[in-house]
């Protein structure tokens, strides 16, 4: 079942916070004038659905977390990515979409109707561009999600996940701290250890016994179940990448 999206307003680009990060940024002022036309904020509770298979939704991610699954035939689903603030959530040019999007944390999107997206997408080339660039990050971060699971050891996976979650803090909305002297970050995780595992194709006790290896060698501290501080983050690099 479909979300049911409320407190829907017209969105105003010039008040976005993310209004040079997100895929607009590729118009002008003027240009932004026509987004303002078709663009309406809404928020999601955590753990609703979004839209599913039979279904198809645009947006840019606003605050918030969105964890993308695949439903196997016999009925188990799949983690298959995670997208935060600024993403672009959906695709272009198709009635359905391939898996489920859910609010994996609360949620704000701008969201933009299907027929009034695509007409903007022929009037500005630069918008087409701009999405054609972030279909191929998409690409490249799923390439290396492959590398990860398939070459990475339990540590070098739950550390990575980490790494992902703590580089983009700041845009999910919770604490980071960023200076040229120090980089460490405090966040909460947009899923639950059950839901990491699945992502990470490992074990829920595997998970949580690399959590404790991380707190007790440093690199992590353990606020709470799902509250992290990382004190520096090039230890945490090193392991993800050594």
């Amino acid at each position: 079942m479909v979300a049911h999206l409320h407190n829907t307003i017209a969105t105003r680009c010039s008040r976005c916070v993310l209004r040079h990060k997100a895929i607009c940024a590729a118009l002008s002022e003027t240009e932004l004038n026509d987004f303002n036309k078709i663009a309406r904020q809404r928020t999601i509770t955590a753990g609703q659905v979004i839209y599913g298979d039979d279904d198809v939704m645009l947006a840019n991610i606003l605050m918030g977390v969105i964890k993308l699954t695949k439903t196997l035939s016999d009925g188990r689903q799949q983690i298959v990515g995670l997208q935060f603030p600024p993403d672009f959530l959906g695709r272009i040019y198709t009635k359905t979409a391939p898996y489920f999007a859910e609010a994996a944390t609360d949620v704000e999107l701008c969201t933009f109707p299907k027929a009034g997206f695509e007409a903007m997408l022929r009037r500005y080339p630069g918008l087409e561009h701009r999405l054609f660039e972030n279909t191929l990050d998409e690409l490249d971060s799923a390439r290396e999600w492959m590398l990860l699971l398939g070459r990475k050891t339990a540590q070098e996976k739950v550390a990575t996940l980490l790494l992902m979650i703590a580089s983009r803090a700041s845009n999910v909305g919770c604490s980071h701290i960023h200076s040229p002297e120090i980089s460490s970050a405090r966040f909460s995780l947009p899923l639950t250890r059950a839901d990491l595992a699945d992502y990470l194709g490992l074990t829920l006790e595997t998970v949580s016994r690399q959590m404790t290896k991380l707190k007790s060698i440093g690199v992590i501290e353990l606020v709470d179940n799902r509250e992290i501080i990382v004190p520096d983050i090039s230890m945490l690099e090193k392991i993800a990448d050594p």
